[in-house]
């Protein structure tokens, strides 16, 4: 039985997924969204799901009203009969909680996965996990894609003479690695230490990066703090140029200041998140096109993997 495909948007990812609909061929179905005086959300769907294929896209980003409002999405359709239920959420947010990294802290991401579950999502899409385990939260198919395949054309436009691969931690390590394979380029890694959440104590740098076309690469870019820091540092240590490529431009606190102030030649993002500010270091990469091939795959129980250049 072919089942018909119904492609919905929450509040603040509605731009990336109106580009997504377009690219699939279709126009966003009809939502009603409505916040009572109090902040209380209302959700209803203008059209019939019974039966079809529902596509549910929201980056969970902050405020947590994000992602309240796309579970409320999800038990809306679930309540109207819809046969799958897809959650896309571009950006997973709280995959910085993955783990008990310290005694009496909250698993945040694994919550994220029971209320979606609970909420009556069959399969979740998304990109670029901060942590790839998080996966095994869930016990239904998640599509896992990756930014890299956006990303290194790019790159490789670039026609840098130097080109290293740079990880801003020791986290990043296996991602910088992986470019760095399929690039055929060398690595290096920045070592820090942090004082706590989002203030770095120390940094430094293993390996050479004099002479050097230096990009980092990251699955986020929250306040800054490390890609500037290490983009300062590699410039001092004799570095040609640095570049920045992180996949969700969460940009909070002083974010676009760090940045316009740093040594940082680009920093290269995606749509997952919306930007606050407009900035002469940013460049935006659509991931609509991606996103849109992959619903298809899934709506028509095709392969996915064509889609990755490297994971």
């Amino acid at each position: 039985m072919n089942y018909q495909v119904k492609i919905f948007s929450g509040t603040n990812t509605r731009t990336l997924a109106e580009k997504i609909s377009k690219s699939y061929g279709q126009e966003l179905g009809k939502v009603s969204l409505l916040h009572f005086s109090d902040g209380e959300i209302q959700t209803s769907y203008e059209e019939t799901v019974r039966g079809s294929d529902v596509f549910v896209i929201q980056s969970t980003i902050p405020p947590t009203e994000n992602l309240f409002e796309l579970l409320l999405m999800i038990d809306a359709a679930k309540r109207a009969s819809a046969h799958q239920i897809i959650a896309v959420l571009p950006y997973f947010g709280f995959a910085r909680q993955d783990r008990k990294d310290q005694p009496r802290v909250a698993i945040g991401a694994k919550l994220v996965a029971n209320l979606l579950s609970a909420a009556g999502a069959t399969r979740i899409i998304t990109m670029d996990l901060h942590a790839d385990q998080i996966q095994g939260f869930f016990d239904f198919p998640v599509d896992h894609l990756y930014a890299s395949s956006i990303f290194l054309p790019y790159i490789q436009s670039l026609n840098l003479p130097n080109l290293t691969m740079a990880a801003p931690d020791m986290g990043g390590a296996k991602r910088a690695n992986a470019y760095a394979k399929f690039l055929k380029s060398d690595v290096v890694i920045c070592y820090k230490q942090r004082a706590k959440a989002n203030v770095i104590e120390s940094m430094t740098v293993i390996g050479d990066v004099e002479g050097r076309d230096i990009i980092l690469v990251d699955d986020l870019v929250d306040t800054g703090g490390t890609l500037t820091k290490a983009a300062d540092m590699m410039m001092e240590r004799g570095a040609s140029s640095v570049r920045a490529f992180c996949t969700h431009a969460v940009l909070s606190g002083k974010a676009y200041e760090n940045i316009e102030k740093s040594k940082i030649t680009e920093l290269v993002v995606t749509d997952t998140i919306p930007l606050k500010q407009e900035s002469s270091k940013i460049k935006v990469l659509t991931v609509a096109d991606l996103f849109a091939k992959v619903l298809h795959s899934v709506h028509n129980f095709e392969s996915i993997s064509s889609n990755f250049i490297v994971s």
